[in-house]
């Protein structure tokens, strides 16, 4: 693993998560309690998921980009004991969080020791990870047992955790060491956080493989450019953002040519086929692996490279080990070329969300095509709305419900609808994903101007302030009232259709026409 100007061998990666492992132990640790992981992306990150895991606990990243009531959320929500961060953070937003009835120790990875931090607060404890501690007793877990829950956003309000087991997450690793072919050889660079499903499979399949994993956390092209030759990277995951900033990079990759790269792969929105012709230019030798999944059943399709001249626009077919089937508003499978919900069915359909059962059972059924008397089988319903042609390839076509998904971030509109609200600055307000080119949907809001009136800017400054830059909307349009459907509720649908043809009108008619007024 590298990290910066740090290295570690397998050897150091045991070591350090043995010594999470014992910490644990030590401070109380009980099958199945919770630990939040709270750390910008790092190797005590990597060190963290798999201490947690050793000393039988479920671990639950948490995107470090989070502000302190979100993080607030997740602590109460799951009803975590533990709570592994850096002092900064705990500094920063400790008022907050001392709060959250279930916490019972807080384990920092860096800072003074014990009633050294803040005041000498007893559940505040160091973390050691740079040495082997006292041997601690192995996990009873097995491969059902929960491993990790991840928070992620529906359409209506605040995240909801997804709870994974040892076995969906080894099933993923498994299929996606598979179809990509990855090896001991490989260099995998990581730039995804751990609380994305996605991110967290690069770490797994890496150390399934006895693969190098080299972290980073960047914020211009130059610097993914420069991380790739240096460290002959070989894979690379990003979501369809990633692939834009490295699209404009042309002159950094010329002079940084990535020798080494065999493979990049994208998830979490569909990568634009023009995208696609320009990253393929300008990484001949590198194969372009584009794919489709949601947290709740981790990945569903991926198109093969050879496919991406003859189908640009498909999610491919069903990874390895899954079937992924269409069907239509009364369960019956569609008939290829008629739009349907996608479906799927395999070793990584999680196991639900969080104390949430009427939520799970909405999207974890029974199939619709196998009868219950021939045992239980369960399917995960994706949300998402499909078509597949006569190959067996899915094209995706949108979504059932309102949820946003901008640069691979699912995102609540009633979450953003909130924090605006609570600025006091509107009547009312409604939250749209609007069609974008880099970052698939962006974040737009449409409201009613409060009577006294409305300081758009001051509405965006709160967001800013307790949202994460990801879920702040561009820019606050102003209206006299909005849609209403036929059931007297906001039209969601009708504000992006209206606002998605304008901007297909202003397109077509081109830049305004300028010269000599006649």
């Amino acid at each position: 693993m590298v990290d910066g100007d740090r290295r570690f061998d397998y050897g150091d990666f045991a070591d350090a998560a043995d010594s999470c492992a014992a910490s644990l132990h030590a401070a109380g640790i009980r099958r199945g309690d919770r630990v939040v992981i709270h750390l910008p992306k790092s190797a005590e990150e990597c060190f963290a998921i798999f201490g947690v895991s050793l000393a039988g606990g479920v671990f639950v990243p948490v995107n470090p980009l989070l502000k302190a009531e979100q993080a607030r959320h997740i602590l109460e929500d799951c009803e975590a004991r533990f709570l592994i961060t850096t002092s900064a953070f705990w500094q920063a937003v400790g008022a907050t969080l001392r709060e959250v009835p279930s916490l019972r120790r807080v384990l920092l990875t860096d800072g003074a020791a014990d009633d050294d931090t803040e005041g000498g607060d007893p559940r505040v404890i160091r973390l050691a990870l740079d040495a082997r501690q006292a041997a601690f007793p192995p996990s009873p877990a097995i491969g059902e047992d929960l491993a990790a829950i991840l928070y992620t956003s529906g359409s209506t309000g605040r995240p909801k955790g997804v709870m994974l087991s040892h076995r969906n997450l080894l099933a993923g690793a498994r299929i996606v060491t598979g179809y990509l072919g990855i090896t001991a050889d490989e260099r995998i660079l990581s730039i995804l956080p751990f609380s994305f499903d996605y991110g967290l499979n690069q770490l797994l399949t890496a150390v399934g493989q006895g693969a190098a994993t080299v972290l980073l956390t960047f914020r211009f092209a130059q610097e993914i450019v420069k991380t790739l030759a240096r460290e002959r990277i070989t894979g690379l995951a990003g979501v369809p953002s990633v692939w834009a900033i490295l699209a404009r990079a042309e002159r950094a990759l010329e002079q940084s040519p990535p020798a080494d790269l065999r493979y990049i792969t994208n998830s979490g929105g569909a990568v634009p086929s023009e995208m696609v012709t320009t990253l393929r230019r300008l990484l001949p030798a590198t194969d372009i692996v584009l794919m489709y999944g949601l947290t709740e059943a981790f990945r569903s399709t991926y198109l093969p490279p050879a496919e991406i001249d003859r189908r640009p626009t498909s999610m491919g077919r069903a990874i390895p080990e899954c079937e992924i089937f269409l069907v239509d508003r009364h369960g019956r499978r569609c008939a290829p070329g008629e739009t349907g919900t996608l479906v799927h069915r395999g070793p990584t359909v999680s196991l639900g969300y969080w104390r949430r059962p009427d939520d799970t059972a909405r999207v974890l059924r029974q199939n619709p095509l196998i009868p219950a008397e021939q045992g239980a089988d369960i399917v995960c319903y994706s949300g998402d709305l499909a078509v597949q042609d006569e190959d067996g390839f899915f094209y995706f076509v949108g979504r059932n419900d309102a949820m946003i998904k901008s640069a691979g971030h699912r995102i609540s509109p009633t979450e953003v609808e909130e924090e605006l609200m609570a600025s006091g600055q509107f009547a009312q307000i409604a939250v749209v994903g609007l069609p974008d080119a880099v970052a698939g949907q962006r974040v737009h809001a449409v409201g009613v101007a409060a009577a006294d009136g409305c300081d758009q800017a001051g509405a965006l400054a709160r967001c800013a302030e307790n949202l994460p830059a990801f879920m702040v909307p561009r820019e606050i349009e102003l209206v006299e009232t909005l849609p209403l459907s036929q059931n007297g509720k906001v039209d969601y649908k009708a504000l992006v259709a209206e606002r998605s043809a304008d901007a297909s009108r202003q397109a077509s008619a081109g830049p305004p026409l300028r010269g000599r007024a006649s």
